[in-house]
């Protein structure tokens, strides 16, 4: 079987709402299961794709922040 998981998360949440989106997003979060991994994955994808230059350095800035110790 030749599953292509990116297609497939992308398919599950094309013309989702902002708030199912963010549903799935907060879900995925708090169940903090390592399978959840991959759509994060494939929806940040999405994001850095669709941002612009500022948007990503905001996005970055925000990672770098959240990743101090």
């Amino acid at each position: 079987m030749n599953l292509n998981l990116r297609n497939a998360i992308i398919h599950n949440v094309t013309g989702n709402s902002q708030d199912q989106l963010e549903d799935t997003i907060v879900d995925a979060i708090q169940s903090g299961e390592e399978k959840m991994l991959p759509g994060l994955g494939v929806l940040f994808e999405v994001i850095w794709q669709n941002s612009s230059e500022a948007d990503k350095k905001e996005l970055l800035a925000t990672l770098e922040s959240g990743l101090k110790k």
